[in-house]
């Protein structure tokens, strides 16, 4: 309930509105200032509607105060108002994971409208300059601005919402992503000898044919780990030789969480090579006698790429087979191979596919991004070399000819 306090000839409304990430109660106040043509009887409803209306506001969140309000408190809010109701579950947790870990440390004991660009360059100065997980140096320029995308989602939605005049993000200059940071991949030769590997290994019983297939998508196909956690063998057509991405499956509090993409264009049919679709048919066949064999104990429901007892894979342990793939090859041989990580198979095949002109469109098709810009954006390294190549076939037939 709020309480009221009168002070000279106004009156101090004030009401709980929670507690801040340190238990300290936070208290909502506003001033209510009689209207001297009004009477006292008058005035003393209106202070009493005003002080109902403010509990109202403060209680259901639509009171908002770039001035009284912490960072902390509405980056909370942001989460649940806006994050929660518009981005997939596996995105909200990368924003809370980047607030929870970066953020809130350093700023989020500041007043909302407080925050200005100083208080961000330190923040990026200080991540650039010490890890928190243990390891030597910096994080990279790359977390660095998702960081800073994850603050300025927060702070442009506050101005949205009136709760602040402007955002103070679009003030800081920030560190450039080198290409070898953002994008790493394997080459055509290092590409086959990682598949010569995987067949190795799987000849050799090091890995299951589940994830030699798993890795076979995740490179022919572009896909993403969640897209192939998420598959299910209805989204197979083993005679047309296509797959339909419909879902993803991400990590949300450590549990996993499978949802509809978030942008249509993720939505798609792409085609399997036919060494791919032998591959899946083989391990259909494998997967429906082990199935058999365990009888009651199988707790799956139809998906391609499962645990022990049928249910879903959990979404590290690709990841983490795929890293012991590597290690273990390049501890054996002299010619190493990159540690990559999983999700840049998917760099692989695009950069593979553009290599041997194939056009913008179909890959950006292939790999689910809603424009053909995102694709030309990522890819640059690999169109920037057709690009070189197409200048010296123009010079080859003009000027070397004369």
């Amino acid at each position: 309930m709020a309480s009221i306090t009168k002070r000279g000839n106004n009156y101090r409304v004030a009401v709980s509105n929670g507690r801040d990430r340190n238990g300290k109660q936070i208290i909502e106040t506003a001033t209510f200032r009689p209207d001297p043509a009004r009477t006292e009887r008058q005035n003393q409803k209106a202070l009493e509607k005003f002080a109902i209306e403010f509990e109202e506001k403060v209680k259901s969140g639509k009171y908002l105060d770039g001035e009284k309000l912490t960072f902390y408190a509405f980056a909370c809010t942001w989460l649940h108002e806006y994050a929660e109701q518009h981005l997939t579950a596996a995105t909200v947790e990368a924003h809370r994971i980047l607030l929870e870990q970066h953020v809130f440390p350093v700023i989020g004991s500041v007043k909302l409208a407080k925050v200005q660009p100083l208080h961000l360059n330190k923040l990026y100065n200080a991540m650039a300059a010490e890890r928190k997980d243990g390891n030597q140096g910096g994080y990279s320029a790359a977390t660095i601005r998702r960081t800073h995308a994850t603050i300025s989602s927060v702070m442009s939605t506050a101005v949205k919402w009136n709760v602040l005049l402007d955002n103070p993000c679009e003030r800081v200059t920030l560190p450039k992503v080198q290409q070898s940071e953002s994008i790493k991949f394997f080459t055509l030769e290092e590409t086959e000898t990682f598949l010569s590997a995987l067949d190795q290994d799987y000849q050799e019983g090091k890995i299951s044919l589940q994830h030699k297939v798993f890795f076979h998508m995740a490179l022919f196909c572009g896909l993403r780990r969640g897209e192939l956690i998420a598959l299910e063998w209805s989204d197979i057509d083993l005679v047309e030789g296509t797959v339909s991405v419909t879902k993803s499956t991400g990590l949300v509090g450590g549990k996993p969480v499978t949802k509809q993409p978030k942008n249509s264009s993720s939505m798609r049919v792409v085609s399997i090579p036919a060494s791919v679709v032998d591959l899946l048919r083989e391990h259909r066949r494998q997967q429906l006698r082990y199935r058999l064999s365990l009888g009651t104990y199988w707790k799956g429901d139809n998906y391609i790429f499962t645990q022990s007892d049928g249910s879903q894979m959990y979404p590290s342990t690709p990841s983490a087979t795929f890293k012991k793939l590597i290690h273990s090859y390049n501890a054996a041989h002299e010619d190493k191979l990159p540690d990559i990580r999983l999700h840049d198979l998917r760099h692989t095949s695009a950069t593979l596919l553009i290599s041997q002109n194939v056009d913008v469109k179909t890959v950006s098709s292939r790999l689910g991004h809603a424009q053909t810009s995102t694709t030309m954006n990522i890819y640059a390294h690999a169109l920037k070399k057709k690009d070189v190549a197409a200048a010296e076939a123009l010079e080859n037939l003009l000027i070397k000819r004369a």
